[in-house]
């Protein structure tokens, strides 16, 4: 399976770089990502709805613009699953990394949380979530900035504070680009990026030969 990911926001090379060595490394035998840069038209960072929606947009113009015939599917660089909607739109199926994880966690039974760095995210997530039908309590705020994405230390010191104030069993890590490296939490603080991973390498080893 390979898949075409863009960043939801225009990033530098060394963010660039990062990011797709975080997929390289996250990735499955038999899953490969490509990711490329969505572009300086696109917002910086996703510190507001206005953001959000810009890179919603820019997003759904990129995947319709790529080549169908390179890619088993898109994935968009983004826990806010950006493009949803229009999902049935594109040539290739659009994988959404908070839809694959808050899915499976619920299907076992788990009570669903999330922790996002600012309040935009977090309002945009629980709408997300909501819209797909699963139970979920609200995204904790963290009201971290956007270097600290790269920050895996301040990150994890954010998450063990934050992960107090949730009640549930499972909690979405909001950021496709995080590594956890902080130590274990209740509730469980999980990667939506290595989690939907994972699954769409089993759903392709459940495929029909054709």
């Amino acid at each position: 399976m390979r898949l075409l990911a863009y960043t939801p926001i225009h990033v530098d090379f060394a963010e660039f770089r990062r990011r797709q060595e975080r997929y390289d490394a996250l990735s499955p035998v038999g899953v490969s990502v490509v990711l490329r840069n969505i572009g300086p038209d696109a917002p910086r960072a996703l510190d507001t709805e206005a953001d959000v929606r810009a890179s919603e947009v820019a997003l759904a113009a990129a995947f319709r613009a790529s080549d169908p015939d390179e890619f088993d599917g898109y994935l968009p660089d983004c826990v806010l699953d950006p493009c949803a909607e229009e999902a049935d739109r594109f040539e290739r199926p659009l994988y959404g990394l908070t839809r694959l994880t808050a899915s499976f966690y619920a299907s076992q039974g788990h009570r669903l949380g999330a922790l996002a760095r600012n309040a935009a995210i977090a309002a945009e997530l629980d709408r997300r979530v909501a819209g797909y039908g699963i139970p979920a309590e609200p995204t904790v705020v963290m009201d971290l900035s956007f270097d600290d994405i790269a920050d895996s230390r301040a990150w994890a010191d954010a998450v063990t504070v934050h992960a107090r104030a949730l009640t549930c069993s499972v909690a979405i890590n909001a950021c496709s680009a995080v590594d956890l490296t902080g130590p274990r939490t209740t509730p469980l603080v999980v990667d939506p990026t290595a989690t939907a991973l994972r699954l769409l390498a089993l759903r392709d080893e459940l495929e029909p030969a054709s």
